[in-house]
């Protein structure tokens, strides 16, 4: 993995002219899923008049910004039609785009829906596929000088627990975000646009996932600001024997650590709870930096 020249570098992006920077603090990304089965909050904001409240909730909250999707991308779930997450998104994505200041993310892989949903006021593309679902989104985003979030992800949300397989999946996941950013890059978004998602539960299993947690500060020197989504997943389950209902302090345990190693920008459900656990973490990680700087 190449290195970044700049600590600045890793810190900051732009979404349609707009600088956003994350070098104070990380940034808190808040989940509004207009959906019918997303893995916790499936249909509990599938009707537009409520998922336009949740989100304007959370950024009451301290969402830095707003990750809307209408795509369920659980273990397992099946596709839906263009038409369908148009249906879901529109009446979503606009009311609130003219209510709030935080920048607005889509979470899609169609390009159509990507544009659409630009149209609308939305400034960053979060795509799991990383630009390789529809070969027309790099030059959606390119045109519109929109952010993208490129994920990793082994197989698709419906294929991609099947006995997912690493030798060592932090190297393998940073090659694979090293690859994606030259894509996009050629296809002419600029790097200062990009930010990385190492995929935590995207085809992975619970030692893929500590493992990335882990070693997250290696892939920093990628040299782009990471997005780490650890909310209330299964791995987490899996160590503390809860529901997804009461995985908020696991996943709190989880965003620390993300922090201290790290990430820039946390996707959560539980945005008022982790903004604190961000807060608290940054600060003390800043004074390790400061000691460390001072010796």
């Amino acid at each position: 993995m190449e290195l970044s020249s700049s600590p600045l570098f890793r810190c900051r992006f732009w979404a349609r002219g707009r600088l956003i920077d994350c070098r104070e603090r990380p940034l808190i990304m808040g989940v509004v899923n207009v959906t019918a089965d997303s893995f916790y909050d499936g249909g509990r904001y599938l009707e537009p008049e409520r998922a336009i409240a949740h989100a304007l909730e959370l950024v009451e909250q301290g969402a830095d910004i707003l990750d809307i999707g209408a795509e369920s991308t659980r273990p397992g779930a099946k596709p839906v039609s263009e038409e369908e997450e148009l249906a879901r998104l529109l009446p979503v994505v606009g009311p609130v785009a003219r209510r709030v200041a935080v920048p607005i993310s889509v979470d899609t892989m169609k390009s159509a829906v990507a544009q659409a949903a630009l149209d609308a006021g939305a400034s960053i593309i979060n795509d799991i596929s990383a630009l390789r679902e529809d070969n027309r989104m790099a030059s959606v985003v390119a045109r519109s000088g929109a952010a993208v979030i490129l994920m990793h992800m082994q197989g698709t949300p419906l294929t991609m627990q099947d006995a997912p397989q690493y030798q060592d999946v932090v190297h393998e996941v940073g090659e694979f975000l090293q690859e994606r950013v030259r894509v996009a890059v050629e296809a002419g978004i600029s790097k200062l646009n990009i930010l990385l998602d190492p995929g935590i539960g995207f085809g992975k299993l619970l030692e893929h996932n500590l493992d990335l947690l882990n070693r997250l500060t290696e892939l920093t020197e990628l040299g782009r600001p990471l997005v780490v989504g650890p909310s209330r997943k299964s791995f987490i389950g899996q160590i503390v024997g809860r529901p997804v209902e009461q995985r908020e302090w696991g996943t709190a345990a989880a965003v620390a650590l993300a922090v201290e190693r790290g990430a820039r920008v946390l996707r959560v459900h539980d945005v008022a709870m982790m903004a604190d656990v961000a807060k608290v973490a940054a600060a003390i990680a800043s004074r390790n930096l400061s000691s460390q700087v001072g010796r």
